[in-house]
């Protein structure tokens, strides 16, 4: 079932960066409890010693600010910025990472200490040091909004213990144990309902306003909450297995997948930092050989400054920060991606194809015409069928029963079997009755009168005693914004095919409606298979939108897995590459809107890095920047990056 994951290619690669990863570190560090004030204090503190440094070296005339008093006011001011930077980077040197940005920042600023540049030392540590917290509450902003936008449960519990209610933390409720959930109350772990019925808001899993009501029995998720009346639910699932901890999980972990433009930036890095290094060294020694008044403190300053505007801090964190911000931006959408590498993948698909029930239609079926013939009495033929398919979970049975009513269990049924593919038989007062497709009716030789192929919907067809006694048609109602999800792909040059088991008339019919590109019924599994196979031998890229389950086999095959309603199946959460929460097919072009913008801002930042920092490079190579050229270099494009990184979350799709 992994075979659909094959754009990742890099799983030895694919792990959460952490401090350690040199440039692609973490730049949480160890803020994460801290409030702004305190993660700003250090710089705040350099900045007031610094500002007074240079007022009294420039503006306030004085004999005592000079010599070793000036080197000590300015190495206090250096201390809260700098003190923790070359930490990280002694940290990253003994984990075998030499060439971190926290090493380039270190010489580069310890140098300028060494040439007696101290108001531009501490001024660049400064500015980079508020550049990593900036960074910091991008990335812990970015994290927070989908931890808040999905961990939906609450604390604590009420279980029953001796029909007693006893509150206890959610993490320490077991399976088996019952939930009292009071009106108002949100679930904390998923369940069985006990209670002969509920209503519940799901609106914080699915983003659809309207009360779901289950019945006794029914399977009830964390998150949802009770609208009336107390009701009781038994745990079925571990606090940690829940559908949504599964959820939560996914998205929280969704950057270790790398999307291939992440992965070419890290090992860039790794690359590019010791030649830059290489260069800085170059810079400040060749020019003795070629220069006639070559002074050493000038061509190190050169090279310290060339060394500053090199740090690759703009992109090693703009780019993770701005699949993150996709991938938020996807999730307060109800739209679940599972890395950023999928982000880069939908970007580019060129065809969606997609199941029919459940995906385009409600899956919900109606009935829509009964012919009985004149033969035999229409309500206790109808009272036979109901009966009968009471016997079947099939969601023709429930559009039966909803139409006739209620079931009369004084008809006795005998004998009774299903038929697989075929439909239900059984005896009614010692004669056969048969209640399926007409595949049924041709193996018991039943003879009628019509063509089904004539008959646009699905068919159930009715025998008793021998006899040809009619048929009712059964049909789903299409999803209200399926039409506008068709319209919005073929703006976006993206092809619509839809591959369904139903009946091609019925396939074809839907497909007109919403003006599909290409439709094609009566498929098995492995017909869905070669049909994606025939659009991606045109090197074509496709999508495939269905259940997840059923369809594995073409999710597997397809660039880009796409699940509808992922809350309903743990096997539909493990297999598709997005989950779209709500069942709401206009979410598919909404993903790939979301991908196209995500792929365009990385792009966007990448382009703005390399160029500010090329023409800066030569600059100071050439003597004609200084460091405060190189400053904004650094940590100016960085923190630039960042904010067009984060646009994407406040985007409207």
């Amino acid at each position: 079932m992994e075979a659909h994951k094959k754009p990742t290619n890099n799983h030895e690669e694919d792990h959460v960066h952490t401090e350690g990863d040199g440039h692609d570190h973490d730049h949480s560090h160890d803020n994460t409890d801290k409030t702004v004030f305190q993660m700003f204090l250090p710089a705040i503190i350099s900045l007031v010693l610094l500002l007074l440094g240079v007022a009294l070296d420039n503006y306030i005339p004085t004999g005592w600010f000079k010599g070793w008093v000036r080197i000590l006011w300015y190495g206090v001011a250096y201390i809260p910025v700098g003190i923790p930077v070359l930490k990280e980077a002694f940290e990253s040197i003994t984990k075998g990472d030499v060439f971190s940005e926290f090493f380039l920042m270190g010489i580069a600023t310890v140098g300028a200490f060494a040439i007696g540049q101290y108001p531009e030392g501490v001024a660049v540590m400064l500015f980079y040091a508020v550049g990593e917290v900036f960074q910091t509450m991008a990335v812990s902003r970015a994290r927070g909004n989908i931890k808040s936008l999905l961990d939906q449960r609450p604390d604590e519990v009420t279980v029953m213990e001796n029909n007693q209610p006893k509150t206890i933390k959610a993490k320490e409720a077991k399976i088996g144990d019952t939930i009292q959930l009071k009106p108002g109350e949100k679930l904390a772990l998923d369940g069985e309902l006990i209670s002969d019925s509920a209503s519940f808001n799901t609106a914080a899993l699915t983003g659809e306003s309207k009360p779901d009501t289950k019945n006794k029995n029914e399977a009830v998720l964390a998150g949802m909450i009770n609208m009336n009346g107390i009701a009781l639910v038994k745990i079925t699932t571990a606090y940690e297995d829940s559908k949504l901890s599964k959820i939560l999980e996914m998205v929280q972990n969704a950057t270790s997948q790398k999307a291939p433009t992440e992965l070419f930036i890290r090992k860039f890095a790794k690359i590019y930092t010791p030649i830059v290094v290489i260069l800085a060294i170059l810079i400040c020694l060749l020019p003795y050989f070629f220069v006639s008044d070559y002074q050493f403190r000038d061509w190190l300053y050169r090279a310290l400054v060339f060394l500053v505007i090199s740090c690759p801090c703009a992109l090693v964190i703009s780019i993770p920060l701005g699949y993150f911000g996709g991938i938020g931006a996807a999730s307060r959408n109800g739209i679940l991606f599972k890395g950023s590498n999928f982000l880069d993948s939908i970007a580019e698909i060129k065809n969606v194809v997609m199941d029919k029930t459940g995906t385009m239609t409600e899956g919900v079926f109606k009935v829509q015409e009964v012919s009985i013939t004149s033969e035999f009495n229409k309500d206790e033929i109808l009272q036979m069928v109901n009966t009968l398919e009471s016997k079947s979970t099939h969601p023709v049975a429930t559009a039966i029963h909803e139409y006739v009513g209620d079931i009369n269990h004084s008809i006795p049924l005998e004998q009774m079997e299903e038929i697989a593919g075929h439909g239900l038989k059984a005896n009614v007062n010692g004669k056969e009755l048969l209640v399926g497709n007409f595949k049924l009716m041709d193996k018991f030789n039943i003879s009628y009168d019509l063509n089904p192929a004539h008959i646009v919907y699905t068919i159930i067809a009715i025998a008793y005693d021998k006899k040809f006694a009619g048929y009712i048609t059964i049909a789903d109602s299409i999803k209200a914004d399926a039409k506008e999800t068709v319209d919005k792909l073929h703006k976006m040059n993206v092809k619509a095919t839809m591959l369904s088991g139903d009946k091609s008339t019925v396939v074809k019919f839907v497909a007109e409606q919403l003006g599909i590109d290409n439709a094609f019924g009566d498929l098995l599994p492995e017909d869905k298979v070669n049909k994606v196979k025939e659009i991606k031998a045109k090197n074509q890229t496709v999508a495939f939108v269905g259940d997840g389950v059923n369809d594995a086999p073409v999710v597997a095959l397809s660039d880009v897995g796409i699940a509808m309603g992922g809350l309903g199946s743990d096997a539909t959460i493990e297999t598709a590459d997005i989950v779209i929460q709500d069942d709401k097919p206009s979410k598919i072009p909404m993903a790939i809107n979301i991908g196209k913008q995500t792929k365009k801002i990385v792009w966007q930042n990448i382009i703005l890095a390399f160029v500010v920092k090329g023409i800066v490079l030569i600059l100071g190579a050439g003597g004609l920047a200084t460091m405060w050229e190189a400053v904004f270099a650094d940590v100016g494009v960085a923190l630039l990056a960042i904010l067009n990184a984060v646009r994407i979350q406040r985007m409207n799709f």
